[in-house]
């Protein structure tokens, strides 16, 4: 058995997990899928990683993933609860000291957006949440999932600079959405070879690849848990 802590991204709540965490907890595995602290301004990333940590509580190593703006908490979390694994799923990668509001400039995030959506007809960055976000997501799901926006992460969050000094000496994976239509996969794939010197993995699926495939993530993750067990 593996313990899994997954730490949602701007807007979601543990929800967003529920899929996957249904596919873990099937296959013998514990999970740990908190909401992040929303609709308060004055909260800071070292909040968030604050109410993670308590939702272990006490517990300690297992497999952190963090999605989208979860890739500012999730290093953090690892650190403290000495992860086994850290794996980051489409998400944001920070630099020691850099703020999440600087990280879209910093990185070209708007350039790479703009190239990919001429050659994809502007499907990518698509204002329209069911193609930027959902595409792949049953509609009714998609709805559910859009309904449940909230306020989060706060002002505070992403004006404070990622409170790490440097990346947790913990073994990280990434994993590149194939069909991401909010982060360009080859935006990703880079920016991973660059910050964190990996090459990522792959999964067929949007940017919300825990709700339209969570069997083929599941396995995903539950292979990194075991690689690292066997090493």
């Amino acid at each position: 058995m593996a313990l899994f802590i997954l730490v949602h991204g701007a807007g979601d709540t543990g929800w967003s997990w529920h899929r996957l965490a249904a596919v873990l907890r099937e296959r013998g595995h514990e999970v740990i899928a908190p909401d992040l602290p929303g609709d308060d301004e004055s909260l800071t990333l070292t909040d968030y990683a604050d109410a993670v940590v308590a939702a272990a509580d006490a517990r300690r190593g297992g497999v952190v993933v963090g999605h989208s703006f979860g890739g500012f908490t999730a290093p953090i979390v690892a650190e403290r609860l000495a992860a086994d694994v850290l794996v980051m799923l489409a998400a944001m990668i920070p630099d020691p000291g850099e703020r999440p509001d600087e990280w879209w400039s910093n990185t070209g995030f708007e350039d790479a957006v703009a190239a990919q959506a001429a050659r994809d007809g502007g499907l990518t960055g698509n204002d329209d949440p069911h193609i930027g976000f959902y595409h792949d997501v049953p509609r009714a799901l998609a709805d559910e999932a859009i309904g449940r926006g909230r306020a989060h992460p706060s002002v505070a969050s992403t004006a404070v600079p990622w409170p790490l000094t440097a990346w947790p000496s913990i073994p990280t994976r990434f994993i590149v959405c194939t069909e991401d239509k909010f982060f360009p996969p080859a935006f990703l794939r880079d920016l991973a070879r660059k910050r964190l010197g990996i090459v990522a993995d792959e999964i067929e699926g949007s940017h919300c690849v825990a709700l339209s495939r969570p069997e083929e993530l599941a396995s995903m993750l539950i292979a990194y848990a075991q690689e690292q067990q066997a090493s």
